[in-house]
């Protein structure tokens, strides 16, 4: 593969288009792409960080929401699970919206549109408005989970698969530690006697920044636009629902903890709001400051293999909270949870390296090569990654609603902590069936088989 005759001019004001991207290309990569490539990481990361923070608002809304808001736990729990639905839901579209709008055009539109919630929050947070109200205008919080979706398409574009697992892992780590931000910002407001309201102000200069800022400092790539049909081709491949089954098992619980987990301390426990909010920002903090690791553990050993492991630690984690929640073990409690937390980061950052690196071997497999292949592996990886972020994200619905059946049934969360175990076992029985097993467990097309009888997904 020969690099570009020349690097790609510097983007008009007008529209900030390159038309002309090959980061494959290792000469191209150190004299002209990486520099660019990390500038769009850069502002990516602070949009859709802004992006978790208003998904997640209602985690910490609920907190504030005393008796004098007629709301039960039932009511919270299935609020919070709504949110997490529309944030699930939206993702898909958002995936679409990088081909058609361009990664940078899109960043601005869906940074700016996380105003609405945020203001639609403001206006009815106080006493006296109706469960439903509450239930529509955090409906719209879920639009700020579609930013991971289109986030991770664009970046995944702009990075040569050496390095995808790093820039993938930072650019969702990123976004991730939004969650424990808006929950240490709620810690702060709560401490200082402030309202829910509060919080919301402070937020609302912040979304407008992160839109101006992508406005003048990220690009679109040419090469993404109008290739909407690689959507249709993802969802086509079997590889895409098995990662999105694998993502369930680490981001679904990731975000679907963050949600519950201050619930949780408050109705099973007896924390006071600020009790709990003491608490509930340090595992999401963690899980997200290590997704990058997880990113770079896979780019070195392999995604599969840090996976299944990262399925072990998962499941004995679990094994202890089931102990601590039926002995009422606070410490035990929150320390166990504390490492499930760090353990599903770790988990979100290895099954995402192995998405580019399964298209990547499914293109060497039907015989591509070069910049061909590496194209290929980009377009359908690209695509992919929105739906198998939508439907890990369901992940966290399923969470909340095991929760709050849990404590209509039996008054603890141990009903759901069995129900999580057997999950973890199951998706470690996957990740070894299909990418890990010998001799060559091909989990391929019959034609990528006869191109290359022996491929293993061990480099996954």
């Amino acid at each position: 593969m020969t690099a570009p005759s020349t690097a790609p001019a510097p983007p008009s004001r007008g529209g900030r288009w390159i038309q002309q991207w090959d980061p494959e290309d290792e000469t191209f990569w150190n004299e002209t792409g990486e520099k660019v490539a990390r500038r769009n990481l850069f502002f990516s990361v602070l949009s859709e960080h802004i992006g978790f923070s208003i998904w997640t608002l209602w985690s910490v809304l609920v907190l504030f929401m005393g008796p004098e808001y007629g709301l039960t736990p039932a009511d919270k729990f299935l609020l919070t699970s709504m949110v997490t639905l529309v944030g699930a839901v939206v993702r898909v579209p958002y995936t679409f919206a990088v081909a058609i709008f361009g990664g940078r055009n899109w960043t601005i539109i869906s940074a700016s549109l996380l105003l609405v919630p945020t203001i639609a929050a403001f206006t009815v947070m106080k006493p006296g408005t109706s469960f439903n109200t509450f239930l529509v205008v955090g409906l719209l919080a879920g639009i700020g989970g579609g930013n991971f979706a289109s986030s991770m398409t664009n970046i995944n574009a702009f990075f040569p698969l050496r390095k995808k697992g790093w820039a993938l892992g930072l650019n969702a780590g990123g976004g991730n530690i939004g969650v424990p931000v808006i929950q240490l910002i709620a810690l702060a407001v709560i401490g200082a006697s402030g309202g829910p309201r509060v919080l919301l102000g402070i937020y609302i200069p912040l979304i407008l920044v992160a839109a101006v800022l992508a406005a003048l400092y990220m690009d679109n790539l040419a090469s993404v636009k109008n290739d909407t049909g690689a959507a249709k081709d993802a969802a086509k491949d079997a590889h895409t629902w098995i990662m999105a089954f694998l993502y369930v098992g680490t981001f679904g619980s990731f975000i679907g903890y963050a949600f519950a987990f201050g619930q949780v301390l408050q109705v099973q426990f007896g924390r006071t709001p600020l009790q709990a909010a003491y608490l509930t920002f340090v595992g999401p903090l963690l899980g997200s400051l290590i997704r990058p690791v997880g990113g770079w553990l896979a780019d070195r050993y392999g995604g599969a293999k840090i996976t299944l492991y990262n399925y072990v630690g998962m499941g004995a984690a679990t094994a202890v909270l089931i102990v601590a929640s039926m002995q009422k073990s606070l410490p035990l409690f929150v320390s166990v949870f504390v490492v499930l937390f760090v353990l599903s980061g770790l988990g979100n950052g290895s099954t995402y390296k192995m998405i580019p690196a399964i298209f990547q071997t499914k293109a060497l497999a039907k015989g591509l090569e070069g910049e061909e292949a590496a194209a290929y592996g980009r377009r359908l990886s690209g695509a992919s990654m929105g739906l198998i972020g939508a439907v890990g994200a369901l992940g966290g619905v399923a969470i909340n609603l095991a929760f709050r059946q849990s404590f209509l049934s039996n008054g603890s969360g141990t009903g759901a902590f069995v129900t999580f175990l057997a999950f973890y076992g199951a998706c470690f029985a996957v990740t070894w069936a299909v990418y890990l097993r010998r001799p060559a467990a091909t989990a391929q097309s019959t034609s990528a088989t006869e191109a290359k009888p022996q491929l293993s997904y061990v480099e996954v």
